[in-house]
């Protein structure tokens, strides 16, 4: 069970926003279970608090700007996608000004600073949206395609294809296998820029915070002494010339690949407009903040699609009356537990992908000896495990001959204890796979209710074992 982590200490950095030329400080402190990450515009009045969501985005003209109570903040992206390339949930960010600063263009320095101040566990399970059918996004008009697709073990990666249609920067592409792979090889990959729009920006009073020192400037086509006399006084520098394959000045690149990079590293900090990790591949072709802040709202609804969905299915009061699909004694062939261990009384419906089994709480039970005297209630722990046992009957019915086989859980997560179950309550236990059984082991998402009240819920992955031929 991974559990969310925040920061240890408190750290601070300063620089020059990359747009509006304002400096300014962020502090990222440590924050509680389920917050993840906010802004705190600690200049405006009333400090206002905006949240890292894509409900909240406002612009995406040249980087994601979040807004809130009347203030915003902008170019959130690389320090957003540092976060979350260091394995933390949960940070809230003092920000002094309104606009995250540029440093060095990529997200190398918000790492570091990471680095510093250390992470730490907290008491409650990451939350994850974990893909299980595939999601499409596209935009025909700017050639924008997203691709979001399941991963067999749960990583989260990202492929990135980039077409400018230029000889400076043709087609280019760039993976990241696993988020573990960020503070390497995409952290410290720099924004860039073509030579003619960062003329277009300067006449709007835009990248007033942009140097040489903070961005890669690609020029496509031949530029004259004139023009670099003129581009040097803008940078103020001595003077810039066009080395390599269409870079301004000496700037040497990272990567043969930095700029598809720097593309992936922007996806990494939008889709975390989510509002949790991932566990998924995304495959994005042309992407831009629009298209990421998009597709990431499509992944919100999907989100939201899939809670209703759950919820809808199963706070309905179910049948307990209806003819079972097997009683005790055919689940005595399957299972091997027995009494007082036995914990599923029928099942009342089983397919290829779920299942319905029922358990009636008797006051005879003999945990109610102790659990509690005078007030009765069955312990979760044996909620968990008659949930489990009528999983097992799932995974079990996909081989011939399961009383040679032996069910071991693998992990719990994401378990909720809602009502409590007392003595005459029939708990219902309705499971379904989150993805096909493969080699043996079920991935499952379960909730336990009585009567119209979900009284337990949880995923669980279990591998049954032979242990007799």
């Amino acid at each position: 069970m991974i559990k969310q982590r925040t920061l240890l200490n408190t750290v601070t950095i300063s620089g020059i926003g990359l747009h509006t030329g304002k400096q300014a400080t962020i502090t990222i402190h440590p924050a509680p279970t389920n917050h993840w990450f906010k802004f705190k515009r600690i200049d405006a009045e009333n400090q206002p608090v905006i949240p890292v969501n894509a409900d909240f985005v406002t612009d995406t003209a040249r980087g994601t700007t979040i807004s809130n109570e009347g203030a915003s903040v902008s170019t959130i992206e690389h320090l957003i996608a540092a976060l979350l390339g260091m394995n933390y949930d949960n940070a809230l960010i003092e920000i002094d000004g309104p606009e995250v600063p540029i440093m060095d263009g990529s997200s190398a320095a918000f790492v570091a600073l990471l680095e510093t101040a250390g992470n730490v566990e907290q008491d409650a399970e990451r939350q994850y949206f974990e893909l299980k059918n595939d999601v499409v996004y596209e935009d025909k008009e700017k050639g924008v395609e997203f691709l979001a697709v399941p991963t067999r073990g749960g990583e989260y990666r990202i492929t990135v294809m980039v077409d400018y249609n230029s000889e400076v920067l043709g087609t280019q592409h760039a993976g990241m296998l696993s988020i573990e792979d960020f503070k390497t090889q995409i952290a410290p990959c720099r924004t860039f820029v073509f030579l003619h729009e960062l003329e277009m920006l300067l006449t709007h009073g835009l990248a007033k915070g942009g140097d040489l020192n903070n961005a890669i400037v690609l020029v496509a086509k031949e530029v004259d002494q004139v023009k670099l006399d003129e581009l040097a006084v803008l940078f103020n520098k001595p003077k810039v010339q066009v080395k390599g394959k269409g870079v301004l000045n000496n700037t040497e690149l990272k990567f043969y690949n930095e700029p598809a990079r720097h593309k992936l590293l922007d996806i990494v900090g939008d889709l975390a407009l989510v509002g949790m990790h991932i566990k998924g591949h995304i495959l994005a072709a042309r992407p831009g903040h629009a298209g990421n802040v998009a597709f990431a709202k499509v992944l919100k609804a999907v989100i939201k699609e899939e809670k209703q969905k759950f919820n809808k299915n199963y706070v309905t009061p179910y049948d307990t009356n209806k003819p079972a699909v097997m009683q005790l004694v055919d689940i005595q062939k399957m299972l091997p537990h027995r009494y007082p261990f036995l914990l599923v009384d029928r099942i009342m419906e089983l397919t290829e992908s779920s299942v319905v089994g029922l358990k009636n709480v008797t006051f005879n039970e003999p945990f109610f000896v102790g659990h509690f005297p005078g007030n009765p209630v069955m312990p979760g722990v044996l909620q968990i495990e008659a949930m489990a046992q009528v999983g097992g009957i799932l995974v079990l019915k996909t081989v011939p001959d399961p009383e040679n086989y032996l069910t071991y859980f693998m992990k719990i997560d994401n378990v909720k204890f809602k009502h409590m179950v007392v003595p005459g309550d029939t708990i219902v236990f309705k499971l379904e796979l989150i993805t096909p059984i493969r080699r043996g082991i079920c991935h499952m998402r379960g909730v336990a209710q009585v009567n119209d009240k979900v009284v337990m819920e949880a995923e669980m992955m279990a591998q049954i074992v032979k242990v007799k031929n």
